[in-house]
């Protein structure tokens, strides 16, 4: 077995002392550097696993290094050590393309961590080499369906993403995958044997929040019969993804930037804290610079999470990813339902491609349930999409135009709950001017007998 090798590049001997015995006894071999310049020649002279860099050096910074080392050694991990507390020079180096950070004084566990952490980059990506050339990794390119060039850049991002621990904040409308974007940024990463814990940050309550991040103690509050341990525990030495996060309150946004910035928690009622080793992402499809300008987030908070930015593209810019997506969601709803794949028709390919999908992948994938639901012969016609632009009526146009002007004016509301209240609304007020006649409302509504019976099931309307 090949002995991993490790840059250390300290211009303090005490340090470079103590990094070389720590790593010594976890069976690492070191070579320590005093400056830029000579770890350079290292660089040029030997192949290494991971590099430890001070920030402070007396030819140059650890960020300059980092840069150097994104272009010479692009699957080399760096590790920067910077001085405690200094929170803006680790979010720097982060964003310069470190691996992680570890602050002065040296706490030897978090070391630890970090080096297995880091170890473990080039053993996922298949390749211990540092002057090795990042491939393409084929998990993220099945599991992230596409040919487009928006969608092609966003899998190399991810990719380059997954070998470090920066902070990630995903962005992007509703249903463009930001959960699958954060799973596959842990699954490739060297995380990936641990717990990927993710949490609709809108889904708690307010008064359960700090229970559910951090845990709580027996006895702590009423109704606490038992110890709980928090989400950041549960993810401990993995990663924690924090959907929706613009819609925290203030209060937790200042609990929640303390425990990213210490790597600590402490339950409700415990007298002392816990450590933890997690690596943080978080998406929403808020403008959270706009939230940040409103007061409604804090702006450390936002700096904190948004070291690294993941956009997600929209379905309308790549149009041509539509088949793909199309025929793999069909195939898969198939199987779920049981039945026989059914084939769908050029025109309502057609149809599909030229919607602007304010829903996204989410809402291809309900247009397309709902169809499979609707067809007949074992095909899907353009009539069985249902889409605002095939409705058979000037009242279903109609309300089509409303539907979208209402969709324009709905800030805060899931895409999803929003339609369903929306076609719920509509339906209950068609059946009133049929008096309850279902074959009369369905003209009303501009679709069949058929579908109108299939929502009436699907919304639980008597």
């Amino acid at each position: 077995m090949t002995v991993k090798q490790v840059l250390i590049v300290d211009d303090e001997p005490d340090i470079r002392e103590l990094l070389e015995l720590t790593l010594g006894r976890m069976d690492l071999e070191t070579r320590a550097a005093a400056d830029v310049k000579e770890a350079k020649q290292f660089l040029k002279d030997f192949e290494f696993d991971l590099c430890l860099t001070d920030m402070r050096l007396p030819d140059g910074n650890g960020i300059d290094l980092v840069r150097d080392m994104q272009e010479t050694h692009p699957n080399l991990p760096v590790a920067v050590i910077t001085a405690y507390g200094n929170m803006e020079t680790a979010v720097d180096a982060l964003k310069a393309g470190a691996f992680d950070f570890v602050s002065k004084p040296l706490d030897i566990n978090d070391l630890r961590n970090i080096v297995r952490s880091a170890l473990r980059v080039n053993e996922t990506s298949g390749d211990s080499s540092s002057g090795a050339k990042t491939k393409p990794g084929t998990t993220a390119a099945h599991r992230m369906l596409g040919v487009s060039e928006a969608i092609n850049k966003v899998r190399s991002m991810i990719e380059k993403l997954s070998r470090g621990q920066a902070p990630v904040y995903i962005s992007g409308d509703s249903g463009t995958g930001k959960e699958l974007a954060a799973k596959l940024i842990h699954d490739l990463g060297p995380r990936a044997n641990k717990p990927f814990i993710a949490i609709n940050c809108g889904a708690v309550p307010e008064a359960l929040m700090e229970s559910e991040f951090f845990g709580h103690k027996k006895g702590s509050f009423t109704g606490a019969i038992q110890d709980k341990q928090g989400l950041f525990q549960a993810a401990d030495g993995g990663t924690l993804f924090l959907d929706e996060v613009g819609d925290l309150p203030l209060h937790m946004q200042v609990k929640l930037l303390r425990a990213i910035q210490e790597k600590n928690v402490r339950p409700i009622g415990a007298q002392a804290e816990t450590r933890v080793d997690i690596r943080v992402l978080s998406a929403t499809h808020k403008n959270l610079q706009n939230l940040v300008g409103e007061g409604k987030f804090r702006q450390d908070l936002y700096y904190r999470l948004n070291v690294i930015e993941l956009m997600l593209p929209g379905l309308r810019e790549r149009s041509e990813d539509v088949p793909g997506l199309a025929e793999f969601l069909i195939q898969k709803l198939a199987e779920n339902h049981g039945i026989d794949t059914p084939e769908i028709t050029d025109k309502a390919m057609t149809a599909l491609k030229q919607y602007d999908f304010p829903g996204n992948v989410r809402e291809l994938e309900n247009i397309l349930e709902r169809a499979i639901t609707l067809c007949e012969s074992g095909e899907i016609t353009i009539v069985d999409l249902q889409l605002p632009a095939t409705r058979g009526s000037a009242e279903g146009d109609k309300q089509s135009s409303s539907l979208a002007e209402q969709t324009a004016s709905a800030t805060d509301e899931p895409l999803d709950d929003y339609i369903q209240r929306v076609e719920r609304t509509a339906i209950e007020d068609a059946l009133e001017k049929a008096g309850q006649n279902k074959t009369a409302a369905a003209k009303i509504l501009g679709i069949t007998f058929r579908a109108l019976r299939y929502k009436l099931e699907k919304l639980g309307i008597e």
